[in-house]
């Protein structure tokens, strides 16, 4: 790196190079999709050997399984055609077939449908097991083959799915066959910023698989779900089993929570319960201190207690005398299912600060947030960081500068993300992705939501539900924002109140900027304000107030662009270094100020990295340059953390 006199750094590594999935050099030729002629550090060093090889699904492991990531045969053809029988090259999962890291960088349009297909072989020592075929996220409508066998199908970009594949293997290899479909922006579906025609602040469409596919081996009887919930208050956490099946009356959970390898709480369960466990003297996580506790839950056999779901049952289900004959029963015998899992004792809540107003409380004692809008892309993955190093990367700059929070906007990461934050202490507010047709957006000036088709407002509710589920687990969430300036808002309190019932350990912003609904659905009062000068929230009773969007201070940094040919102007654009700094100190000043006077309690600058069109990032698009040094943004953030 070299260092301009004001401070800039201009990264000096050569992008000429060629990659190993995918050439960086742009191209428009028909059926392609545009990549920019820039590329990460980490997407040069991609392989189909190593495309993201750690295990999958941090907070519910198991020893025995097998990542089909790598090289997959891949065709696109038109929706109507069957499956084709010569496919057109080689696609590299998990990235999307339109980025540089797949090796096609194709588009697929409304119209067409995009065919995948790879052999496996099931490992010999699974024999007498269950096989259980994973993938992490499909954007977006796919349905899945085994030697020709239909065996399931799915809707949703961003979550994921599983089939149990058993019964549809033979000795041998096996054929897995996968055809995707996707409307991208000619749809209503939650897509986040994917367009067909990326400009301004939406992005290049994403198709097909984008996170891991993997097989693993379960007993017949296995563990489904662990949700762990801390409760600081009481010293206890609450933990949630859930079993693939109904079990016998002799099966139990062994529940065991530890902390650096010492037993803290132990207790036996049934299945399909929930029980708690005491966590005494609780070393409480956040960001200073992001200390997790491990927690194991493996099925085991005791003696039968006389519990039944029938009428005869000796001991009535789902009752207290239920929990307290489990936890006092003796194993008779292990070595079934086992998973291996952790939480944080943390709480997040909204009470009043020394004045009296309403702010964000981290274990009940105020914690300004300072945070980045954080789009999660990739100029090589596009959705997909192009590694589990790469994708980390971005928290610990951001730490560096001085924030302790993210805003992942309107897009869900791979698990692996979540379990870094959980290690590094990120805050995250996350996102429900976006999704709505032209007409359905709602504006600054609307007084009314937009209207949806029943079976739309399913899918995202669905859709809302199911994100939830998968990333409850993650301590480092601390706020689902179900709604996002208007963009498709039909029903926010719907999906609020969804969100709060799912899980009211944490908080909901039911609409982050614009149209507020006003009432009890929302925890917060969020406005957006890209003005030179931040506009400050007014006092919304209970809520608490934060400033969800604000900066957006461009300054083009050559040889770092994704488009380097156009004229890019989105908010404020800074001419030269010291112009930029000096447009992001008076934004910062305006937020201290306003956290320090006005009770605001969280900020959110636009943005973490440049995107495409936009130029507004703290790094560059391809994380090559940081347009001030960490030290200097995390310089000027110190004033919010110092004692008031």
């Amino acid at each position: 790196m070299t260092k301009l006199a004001a401070g800039i750094l201009i990264g000096i590594a050569s992008l000429s190079g060629p990659m190993t999935a995918q050439t960086a050099t742009p191209t428009t030729a028909p059926g392609a999709s545009y990549v920019g002629p820039i590329v990460t550090k980490w997407g040069k060093a991609v392989t189909p050997e190593n495309a993201w090889r750690s295990y999958p699904r941090p907070q519910l492991e198991r020893p025995d399984w097998l990542n089909l990531n790598g090289s997959w045969d891949y065709a696109i053809t038109k929706a109507a055609a069957a499956q084709p029988k010569k496919m057109d090259g080689k696609i590299l999962v998990p990235f999307a077939v339109e980025s540089k890291l797949s090796g096609v960088a194709r588009k697929v349009l409304p119209n067409e449908r995009l065919w995948y297909r790879r052999s496996f072989t099931v490992p010999a020592t699974w024999k007498g097991k269950r096989t259980i075929l994973h993938f992490g996220a499909v954007d977006y409508e796919s349905q899945v083959f085994i030697n020709g066998a239909p065996v399931g199908a799915h809707r949703g970009g961003s979550d994921p799915f599983s089939y149990d594949i058993t019964e549809f293997l033979k000795s041998g290899a096996n054929e897995l066959v996968v055809h995707v479909s996707d409307p991208t922006s000619t749809g209503d579906q939650p897509r986040g910023k994917q367009t067909l025609d990326p400009q301004g602040i939406w992005y290049t469409a994403v198709t097909g698989i984008w996170q891991t596919v993997w097989l693993e081996a379960v007993p017949e009887l296995y563990i489904k779900d662990v949700r762990a919930t801390p409760d600081i208050d009481r010293g206890v956490v609450s933990v949630e089993v859930a079993l693939n099946a109904a079990s016998s009356g002799t099966d139990a959970v062994r529940l065991t929570a530890s902390a650096n390898g010492k037993v803290v709480a132990s207790t036996l369960m049934r299945g399909n319960r929930s029980t708690t466990l005491a966590i005494p003297d609780a070393r409480l996580w956040s960001p200073s201190d992001p200390f997790l506790y491990d927690l194991t839950a493996e099925l085991v056999k005791i003696a039968d207690l006389g519990v039944s779901s029938g009428r005869d049952a000796r001991i009535a289900p789902h009752t207290t005398q239920e929990q307290n004959a489990y936890a006092a029963a003796k194993v008779q015998s292990e070595g079934g299912d086992k998973v291996k899992s952790y939480f944080g004792m943390r709480k997040i809540s909204v009470g009043p600060n020394a004045q009296g107003r309403p702010v964000l409380l981290l274990n009940n004692k105020p914690l300004f947030q300072n945070g980045t809008l954080d789009q999660g892309w990739w100029p090589d993955g596009l959705l997909t960081p192009p590694s589990e190093e790469a994708a980390r990367s971005d928290m610990v700059f951001l730490q560096k500068a001085g924030f302790n929070m993210l805003r992942k906007h309107i897009k869900v990461e791979p698990a692996r993300y979540y379990y870094d934050a959980d290690r590094l202490g990120m805050l995250i507010w996350q996102d429900m992705p976006s999704g709505s047709m032209a007409d359905q957006s709602v504006r600054r000036q609307s007084d009314r939501e937009a209207t949806f088709s029943s079976t739309a407002m399913a899918e995202h509710q669905s859709e809302l539900a199911r994100m939830i589920g998968a990333l409850r687990a993650f301590p480092s969430i601390v706020m689902w924002v179900t709604n996002n300036e208007g963009w498709g808002q039909y029903g926010a309190r719907t999906m609020a109140t969804l969100a709060k019932n799912m899980d009211p350990s944490r908080l909901v912003n039911a609409a982050s900027g614009w149209m507020d609904v006003g009432d009890a659905s929302s925890d917060i009062f969020d406005i957006h304000t890209y003005e030179e000068v931040p506009n400050t929230p007014v006092a919304h009773g209970p809520r608490a107030l934060v400033v969800g969007e604000y900066g957006g201070v461009g300054l083009a940094v050559k040889g770092h662009l994704w488009f380097p040919d156009r004229d890019l102007k989105i908010y404020q654009v800074a001419q030269t270094p010291e112009d930029y700094l000096a447009r992001y100190k008076r934004k910062f000043e305006e937020i201290i100020r306003q956290a320090k006077e006005a009770g605001v309690s969280a900020a959110v600058y636009t943005q973490t990295t440049d995107v495409e069109s936009e130029l507004n990032g703290l790094l560059t698009y391809d994380r090559e340059v940081e347009k001030f040094p960490a030290a200097t943004f995390s310089e000027i953030a110190q004033p919010l953390f110092d004692q008031k």
